[in-house]
């Protein structure tokens, strides 16, 4: 596949009003990877993606790398048709009458021949849809008409791929069998990708770059590690609430059915993985799952017992607290990886937990994402 990388920032500046909603947000987005938009229905993340087409008239300016799209000022516009994008909706919208192969030779010829970065066998390769390609839609699967949907995308060798909520319409086995072609996605291709979504464990595994939105303004910005652990954050209120946490897989113990990760030096075991050893996984661990001591014990049932401080608390009411935690070992000399606990009031109050003191977290669960 061409080696097709944009360096660029993506950047917009949109302001769109109508009945009952206000839209104003300057976005700088990666030129490259993965950003997610991430809120609640009605937030405006599916409005910012349409502005990013052209599909959506909003005030304002839009340019990507070097390229202008808008910029109202300057009375410049560029039609939807003449901006380089993939797009793939919540629903495939593939052509009835045609077959796979015909579906992707119409994302094809949609590109000219010297414009091409992605050719039909890397799209077929990279989505795995090769014994598709004579059957008609009908004869897929959810999951599967929505391969072939990102696959048709792809061979517009657009400049920006835009995603919008791809995976809503699909159950939860269907979600599992296209979510690890959309990990591979950005990083066989290089193409940048704006993913629309209000799942949280799809923002966990997939961002790169996460922007969280609410009412239509942006809420925050960074990566996932950093903003599912704030607890100024709605993310963190959630009955769900979880850090996300970056390690490299260290060993596997298949007797065992588990794996060692490192985070930061600390070993973490989780479920064994696929993962090889020497490569970096991303693992979800709920604040439920996390409880709190002020020494090590030695006698406990739980595996993953590791130093930690106390970075900041929030009392959620009466009988809860939520913590953050750094963990670190001792002789670190930088900040490590932070995970959430929630613990209750009573708990809080017999170990005198304060910001800055030494702990243990005691994590119950780690769950792989991927």
């Amino acid at each position: 596949m061409s080696d097709f990388r944009m360096s660029d920032d993506i950047q917009a500046d949109l302001a769109l009003a109508y009945a009952g909603f206000n839209l104003d947000v300057a976005l700088r987005l990666p030129g490259r990877g993965v950003s997610v938009l991430l809120g609640p229905s009605g937030c405006g993340k599916t409005t910012v993606l349409r502005a990013l087409a052209g599909l959506s008239r909003a005030r304002g300016r839009v340019t990507v790398g070097s390229a202008c799209w808008q910029d109202d000022a300057q009375r410049t516009w560029m039609p939807v048709h003449r901006r380089p994008i993939g797009m793939v909706f919540q629903e495939a919208s593939l052509f009835a009458h045609l077959s796979v192969r015909s579906n992707l030779d119409y994302g094809l010829q949609r590109t000219p021949a010297g414009e091409r970065h992605v050719t039909r066998d890397d799209a077929v390769a990279l989505l795995g849809i090769a014994p598709l390609m004579d059957r008609r839609p009908e004869h897929l699967s959810g999951g599967e008409r929505q391969r072939v949907a990102i696959a048709r995308a792809l061979l517009t060798s657009p400049r920006l791929l835009l995603m919008d909520e791809p995976l809503s319409a699909l159950d939860t086995a269907r979600k599992a069998e296209v979510l690890p072609f959309l990990e591979r996605l950005n990083a066989q291709t290089g193409v940048p990708v704006v993913y629309v979504t209000h799942a949280l464990d799809e923002a966990a595994r997939l961002a790169d770059h996460l922007v969280l939105m609410e009412a239509g303004r942006v809420r925050a910005t960074g990566t996932p590690a950093a903003l599912f652990s704030r607890l100024d954050l709605p993310l963190s209120h959630l009955d769900e609430a979880a850090a996300v946490v970056e390690a490299t897989v260290a060993a596997h113990e298949p007797a065992y059915g588990q794996s060692r990760l490192d985070v930061h030096g600390l070993p973490l075991w989780a479920g064994l993985s696929q993962a090889c050893v020497g490569q970096r996984v991303r693992v979800r661990v709920l604040a439920r799952d996390v409880s709190v001591a002020l020494s090590r014990a030695a006698d406990s049932s739980i595996v993953n017992i590791l130093p930690a401080t106390v970075a900041s608390l929030r009392d959620d009411g009466p009988d809860t607290t939520t913590l953050q935690l750094t963990l670190a070992a001792p002789e670190a000399q930088h900040n490590g990886a932070l995970l959430l606990a929630r613990l209750t009031r009573r708990s809080c109050e017999q170990l005198k937990l304060v910001p800055g003191q030494a702990v243990f977290a005691q994590v119950k669960g780690v769950a792989l994402m991927g």
